[in-house]
């Protein structure tokens, strides 16, 4: 059962860059936001197959993302 993950996709000079709150250090750039959504899948694939094979424990996924008009 694959969890579902907030990201955070942020403007950069560049183009975008993105990480995942629940997942220190599990981050991605691109170009375009779909290119780093695509590349953030593949990072938090590579991130938590990772902690398995090192036997470190998989953070649950609670981050919550919502936006509000203030």
């Amino acid at each position: 059962m694959n969890k579902h993950w907030a990201v955070v996709i942020e403007k950069t000079e560049d183009g975008y860059s993105a990480y995942a709150p629940d997942l220190p250090g599990c981050v991605a750039a691109g170009d375009t936001v779909e290119t780093v959504e695509r590349e953030m899948v593949e990072a938090i694939r590579f991130h938590v197959e990772g902690l398995k094979l090192e036997g470190m424990p998989v953070p649950d996924a609670v981050a919550r993302v919502e936006y509000v008009a203030a």
